[in-house]
């Protein structure tokens, strides 16, 4: 029992250095070029170590509870730890396939309105705020006539990152 115990703390030892060493495994047989995705995942560091520490725990609970040797055990804690290395790498999947909505991008803002913050001068930069993302932003702001401060703007182009051209929005 001691020998199966060992087996399963070993398992939870390899689960926190996948913590650590996340992908170290599929980087190594990818960059071997040997699976080619054969497995796809299924020789990952927490699946290994999901079925080591069942392996390990369901042998030590078959030999602790019941009367059966050491072959019943390891057949019941391999049959333990290859589901719980399939509900792992079922988990670590669907995690993987999470999608999260799409990143705004500058040219999301053409055609927003916002207000300006700080006087645009017909020569120079202002300041507008607008919503990108849901998120109040300012950006620099350029018009080829002057916008006074708490004008509606509409945004014409992105001109950088932080910067657009504008125009007020007539009424």
């Amino acid at each position: 029992m001691t020998l199966f115990l060992g087996i399963g703390i070993a398992g939870i030892v390899l689960l926190v250095l996948s913590l650590i060493f996340d992908g170290v495994l599929e980087g190594l047989f990818d960059g071997a070029g040997v699976l080619d995705g054969l497995f796809d995942g299924l020789l990952s560091l927490p699946v290994i170590a999901g079925f080591v520490s069942m392996l390990g725990f369901g042998g030590a609970l078959v030999l602790g509870t019941t009367q059966l040797g050491t072959g019943p055990a390891v057949a019941v804690g391999a049959a333990a730890g290859v589901g719980a290395g399939w509900l792992t790498w079922k988990f670590s999947r669907a995690l993987m396939r999470d999608q999260t909505a799409v990143t705004p991008r500058g040219d999301d803002l053409v055609g927003s309105s916002g207000t300006v913050v700080t006087a645009i001068p017909a020569t120079g930069y202002g300041e507008v705020l607008l919503r990108l993302g849901g998120q109040p932003m300012k950006f620099s702001a350029k018009s080829v006539e002057p916008v006074a401060y708490g004008t509606e703007i509409w945004v014409e182009a992105t001109l950088s990152a932080s910067s657009v051209s504008v125009r007020p929005v007539q009424r």
